[in-house]
Order: structure tokens, then C-alpha cells, then sequence
């Protein structure tokens, strides 16, 4: 038997691997673009699935297509969905701008496979005729991104970093009575605690996952039924809003037609600004895995605050090194999310007219973003958060030497001398009570009260 077999399009024969379920026109493609070996992802290729499984259902409502070829399509479009076909998805995600290639790619997977499963005997299901029935590559592809890019948001990126936010939370409560010393310009401040601290970064998640869901709202909007153009041709006028309620009640997601099928399908505007809020969120975990780093750098001639979990060997020459690995994967990460989004953004600039011919590379780099993304905040919770220590002693020792605290005289005995008191006991190595019980007439006990750490970190004045 031959290794190949002969398919036609309209341009002519092309030689197909013998058990491909893909056909001329994905063969062509996997030809014309060998460019970088990626493909697109699991997450992309699910969300195709379910467009044609989608677009199958709503064009047999509305009575367009019959329900045997329809059910056929069904039951092909979930085995992709499935991930049993990943395979024959061969295109290079550097390929013509519309993504047509790959749609034409699952359009003739689940042609081939629908022929397979179909009782029919006198109809062949057909690529473009029924699979692609009342669609366009230039909305099914934007539709594709968006499916995707909401269904991981929502089951993936929102329940890890809720997940971090929760581990912050925790652990500054177990350790709600240390003060530590506070720092601005990398310099020592004001004391605060490790649960003020931790509640900063807390917050910063919390702000990440409301403004995702604030961008799913744009997201949501899906593009089919604009098919060529955004004018509608060749699909039933209801088709957009028979395929988004259809999509909905797939996915358990809360999907609409667009609004403006022009702005849907000419623009990437959606996946920009969600592509926004992802490296917004890098910036927040970027400082957040730095602080922890600086926090526990040393142990012995560094900060040493903490101490987070030794988890593999840091040095290949020095026995005994421990190196922060959890963080130092999270800031990759980070990077990697801030230069997709630098991909996304001229992506989205490519937007001529009616269409934007860069979808693929968009697909690509925001697909990977909320998933890379996902990952390392959970991976930061469970390796690093959760198992975090901190070092009482060291950090009393560094609270009792900070000159900053003198700062909490000032109302008592001005600036200027609690200036002096904080320069000398910083160039004499002193704690701050011992050269301010030289330097001023307060009692010991007035000293407490005033130099008590936990104050510091209490707030100002009241009325």
C-alpha cells in the first residue's frame, strides 16, 4: 500500500498521508509554511470543535441542514473537541493572517471523520458545503480566540490566582504578630507587619481577576454570523444569535453575538485589552516574586527575612546552595506574558479594512499568556507561599537596629533631634532606645511606648 493518497481541490491533486483524516487544502498549508514547528494549542483546537459542533446545531434548527449530516458533524466535532485528533491539526501558527488554513484544516478533519461515523450511503459530507456551512475562516477563527481565551480564563488563569490570593491571605495571618521592617527606595522605612505586607500583594490578585472579568464582558462577544466581511452573506440572519446560545449552553459560558459584527471581525480590540490585563497581572506577580526573593536573599549576608522551601540543589560548584527556583520560573513567566503582549499589541494594529490578517500569532501568544500564567501563580502557592517561614529572631534583631523608628519621636521631641539620635545610632551600630535614653529626658517607659513596633504599624492619628 502507498504511503499517500491522492486529493483534490480546486486548485488540483495534492499527495495526502494515507491515514490522514485532512485533506488537499491543509496538506497545502503544512507545505507553504514551515516556519517554526508550533502549533496551535489544545486550548484553540477544542474551541474549534466546538464552533463546527455549534454551527452544526444551530444551521439543523434552523432547518438548513439536515439533521443526519448535522449529527454527524456533531459527533466528529466533539471527538476533536475530545483531543482525539490533535495530530492532524499540522499547520504552523505562522500562516496566512485569516487563519483560514486552519479552519480549512478542521473543516476537512471532521469532514473525513463524519464521513466514517455517518450512516449515509448516498450523501458525502463535505468540507466547505457542511462543515463551513453559513461560516467564514474571518469569523470562525476570531470566534475560535475568543471561546478559547474565555473558557481558560474562567477554568484555569481566575481560579489559580484566587488560589494565590488565598495562600497570601493565610500565611500573613499565621504570622499576623511579626513587624518587620518596611522599605522604601530599597532603603529602611516605617515597620510594618507580614500580614500588611502579604495583604498589599493580596490585593494586587484580587485587582488582576476583576479586571480579567471586567475584559471577559468585551470577550463574550462572539463574530459568527459576520462570515466574509461582517455583512452576513450566505448564513441565515439568525444564525449569530441561534450559534451564541448554542456555544452557551456547550460551555457554560455566557456568550452573545456581537453587537457590531464590522468592529468583531476588523478588529482584535477584545484580545488586546485582555492581552493588556494579563501583562498588567505579570507586572503585579513580577514585583510580588522579586520581594520574595530580596525577602529571603542570604540567608546569612542578605535580607533573611524569610526562608522559603528548599526544593532542589542551586549550584552545580557549591555544595549547600539554595536558590529561590519558584520565583525565579515565576518571573520568566512574567517576561514571557510581557513580550506576548507586545506580539498582541502589533497584531492588533494589522486590522485593514475588514479583517485583521495577524489572528494566528494572536491566538498564540494569548492562549499562552493565561495558560503560562495559570500555572506559575498556582505553582507559586503551592511550592513557595504556602510553605514560606519566617525568621522571628532575625527580623526582631532588624526592627530593634532600624533608625527609621525614630521617625515615631518626632512629635515628641522634633525632628532635628530625633535626626541626630537616628544618624548616631546608625554609625555606632546602637539599637535606637539605647541613644535616645542618652540623648532625651524620656523615661524608659515613655521610650516603649513610643518605639513600640506594633504601634508603627497601626495608622496615624485619630480623632
Amino acid at each position: 500500500m502507498s504511503d499517500y493518497r491522492i486529493e483534490k481541490d480546486s486548485m488540483g491533486e495534492v499527495k495526502v498521508p494515507q491515514n490522514a483524516l485532512y485533506g488537499a487544502q491543509t496538506q497545502r498549508a503544512h507545505d507553504n509554511f514551515p516556519i517554526s514547528g508550533i502549533r496551535f494549542s489544545r486550548s484553540f483546537i477544542e474551541a474549534l470543535g466546538y464552533v463546527k459542533k455549534s454551527a452544526a446545531i444551530a444551521n439543523a434548527k434552523l432547518g438548513l441542514l439536515d439533521e443526519n449530516i448535522s449529527e454527524a458533524i456533531q459527533a466528529a466535532a466533539q471527538e476533536v473537541i475530545d483531543g482525539k485528533h490533535d495530530k492532524e491539526f499540522v499547520i504552523d501558527i505562522f500562516q496566512t493572517g485569516s487563519g483560514t488554513s486552519t479552519n480549512m484544516n478542521a473543516n476537512e478533519v471532521i469532514a473525513h471523520r463524519a464521513n466514517q461515523l455517518s450512516e449515509l450511503s448516498d450523501t458525502k459530507i463535505h468540507p466547505n458545503d457542511h462543515i463551513n456551512f453559513g461560516q467564514s475562516s474571518n469569523d470562525v477563527i476570531p470566534t475560535t480566540i475568543r471561546v478559547a481565551a474565555v473558557r481558560a480564563v474562567n477554568n484555569e488563569l481566575i481560579p489559580s490566582l484566587k488560589h494565590l490570593q488565598n495562600a497570601f491571605i493565610s500565611k500573613g495571618k499565621e504570622f499576623s504578630d511579626v513587624v518587620k521592617t518596611g522599605r522604601t527606595h530599597l532603603m529602611d522605612a516605617m515597620p510594618v507587619t507580614i500580614e500588611q505586607e502579604f495583604s498589599g500583594y493580596a490585593r494586587q490578585i484580587e485587582l488582576g481577576i476583576k479586571r480579567l472579568e471586567s475584559a471577559l464582558e468585551r470577550m463574550s462577544e462572539l463574530p459568527q454570523g459576520g462570515t466574509a466581511v461582517g455583512t452576513g452573506i450566505n448564513t441565515h440572519a439568525n444564525f449569530g444569535n441561534k450559534f451564541a446560545s448554542t456555544m452557551s449552553e456547550l460551555t457554560g459560558e455566557n456568550f452573545k453575538e456581537a453587537e457590531n459584527h464590522f468592529e468583531a471581525q476588523a478588529t482584535v480590540d477584545a484580545p488586546v485589552e485582555l492581552s493588556g490585563q494579563l501583562k498588567t497581572i505579570a507586572v503585579s506577580l513580577m514585583k510580588i516574586g522579586n520581594d520574595l526573593r530580596w525577602m529571603n536573599s542570604g540567608p546569612n549576608s542578605g535580607i533573611g527575612e524569610v526562608q522559603l522551601a528548599a526544593l532542589q540543589p542551586g549550584s552545580s560548584i557549591m555544595p549547600g546552595k539554595v536558590n529561590p527556583v519558584i520565583e525565579e520560573s515565576l518571573t520568566m513567566v512574567c517576561a514571557q506574558v510581557i513580550g506576548n503582549d507586545s506580539a498582541v499589541t502589533i497584531g492588533g494594529q494589522a486590522g485593514n479594512f475588514e479583517l485583521n490578517v495577524m489572528l494566528p500569532v494572536v491566538a498564540h501568544n494569548l492562549l499562552q499568556s493565561i495558560d503560562i500564567l495559570g500555572n506559575a501563580a498556582r505553582n507559586l502557592a503551592d511550592r513557595s507561599v504556602s510553605k514560606l517561614q519566617v525568621n522571628r529572631e532575625r527580623i526582631a534583631d532588624m526592627v530593634g537596629r532600624n533608625p527609621i523608628l525614630v521617625t515615631a519621636l518626632n512629635p515628641i521631641i522634633g525632628y532635628d533631634l530625633a535626626a541626630k539620635i537616628a544618624k548616631k545610632a546608625f554609625a555606632e551600630g546602637r539599637p535606637l532606645f539605647d541613644v535616645a535614653k542618652e540623648m532625651t529626658d524620656l523615661s524608659d517607659e515613655e521610650l516603649n511606648n513610643a518605639l513600640d513596633p506594633i504601634k508603627m504599624t497601626k495608622g496615624g492619628f485619630t480623632d
